[in-house]
């Protein structure tokens, strides 16, 4: 018979045994990391300077690489707006006048527009993965010239033809471009470019602001984010969940001080941004950590809040409480005819819930009562939780193209 499970006899566990000291590191990790071929800068240099609309979509590669000031020293030179890829919306300090937000079908519509005119993609540590393109030239200009710079070399072209592949560390690489380019003549129509991009951007951000300033109850996603875009401090680091109401999170918040923000991304797990935010509170115990859930998310992880307590992680969580499971209700809202099965959550009072643990709950109902109680929760010295009424049936149906045949709508 083939045992299909292992384990370790009591008398083997109760018995000790010396082991040598692991050593430094440093002996076994990685010190130096890679720059650009100089052929291939040349090339790529003189690509971005003739561009009459260059784009630069930064991904995680500029993030952990603290690469935001070699980006921005390219960006300024070139006057090429920044995009970011999905999920990595604080590559650069996003109140930087060439910061377009987040392309894609997770971003917004003035980023993602210029995704699909830029004559030069600048993707610097990107795979231009599925969050950021679908795989999909509705999401790229298919003629656009594809200068993809990445530390792992079998992402370079792996999802799209590129005209340079460029095998490197994205911070390295951007601070060569902007030497190369220095000595180059930059043409002069990116000039128009960046100003319609930026007046774009401000038409975009105003909107969006008037969206957000309706203070109804129930409260309505971007009321909510509105608010937090003017209390949350400046070093603040967010972390989000899988879930529609945090998908519209993913381009609705400012990240100034990157890094700054963390999301499942591919994973998509229900119930990651608590566990995330714990670990940022843990590396960086000086910053203050914003949690955004939805009801269902939290009620997955919770638990952690003995943790929390017990480990003095002082996060502050917003569940975003629609007491429903918002993507499944929404695709049975427009694809089934509104036959709904199994999309409603019984939640508990999750600000009670905070309080058995030892921490502190909140719990807001009025849109005019988010920006105090935030504030209060972010220097209450305890973990937090805020209990955030949002409105049932501001559903968002983020994915259409599983659903196509349903409707004979072109997918999305």
């Amino acid at each position: 018979m083939v045992r299909s499970n292992w384990n370790l006899p009591r008398d083997v566990l109760s018995e000790s045994a010396e082991f040598e000291a692991p050593g430094d590191p440093a002996a076994y990790r990685v010190q130096v990391t890679p720059q650009g071929d100089s052929d291939q800068i040349a090339e790529a240099a003189n690509l971005l300077a003739n561009a009459e609309r260059p784009l630069i979509v930064a991904g995680a590669g500029v993030k952990w690489s603290r690469g935001h000031g070699a980006t921005l020293a390219l960006a300024e030179l070139l006057n090429a707006p920044v995009a970011a890829a999905a999920g990595h919306s604080d590559t650069i300090p996003n109140n930087h006048p060439l910061f377009a937000g987040g392309v894609g079908p997770r971003g917004n519509v003035v980023a993602s527009d210029m995704a699909r005119e830029a004559d030069v993609i600048l993707a610097l540590g990107t795979r231009l993965g599925f969050n950021s393109t679908f795989y999909s030239y509705d999401n790229l200009n298919r003629n656009a010239k594809i200068i993809q710079v990445e530390i792992e070399p079998t992402a370079i072209g792996r999802h799209f033809p590129v005209s340079i592949g460029i095998w490197g560390d994205a911070a390295k690489v951007a601070a060569q471009l902007t030497r190369e380019i220095q000595g180059l003549k930059r043409n002069a129509k990116a000039e128009k470019w960046k100003s319609d991009f930026q007046a774009k951007r401000k038409k975009m951000l105003e909107e969006r602001d008037e969206k957000g300033a309706a203070m109804t109850t129930p409260i309505q996603p971007q009321t909510l984010f509105k608010v937090l875009r003017g209390v949350l401090p400046a070093n603040s680091i967010v972390t989000i969940d899988a879930g529609t109401l945090c998908l519209q999170a993913t381009d609705a918040l400012y990240h100034l001080e990157p890094p700054a923000f963390l999301s499942p991304l591919d994973f998509g797990l229900v119930g990651f941004s608590y566990a995330a935010g714990l670990g940022a509170k843990a590396a960086a115990p000086d910053r203050p950590v914003v949690s955004l859930m939805g009801d269902g998310g939290f009620g997955m992880t919770m638990t952690e809040l003995s943790t929390a307590v017990s480990c003095g992680l002082n996060t502050v969580t917003i569940v975003m409480n629609n007491h429903c499971w918002g993507a499944e209700k929404a695709y049975q809202r427009d694809f089934f005819g509104g036959r709904y099965i199994g999309a409603d959550v019984k939640n508990p009072p999750y600000d009670k819930v905070a309080e058995l643990f030892g921490a502190k709950g909140f719990r807001v109902e009025r849109p005019q009562d988010i920006g105090s109680t935030v504030e209060a929760a972010l220097a209450c010295g305890k973990p937090a939780v805020v209990d955030v009424q949002i409105d049932p049936n501001a559903l968002y149906s983020f994915r259409r193209d599983p659903f196509a045949h349903r409707t004979g709508a072109k997918a999305s």
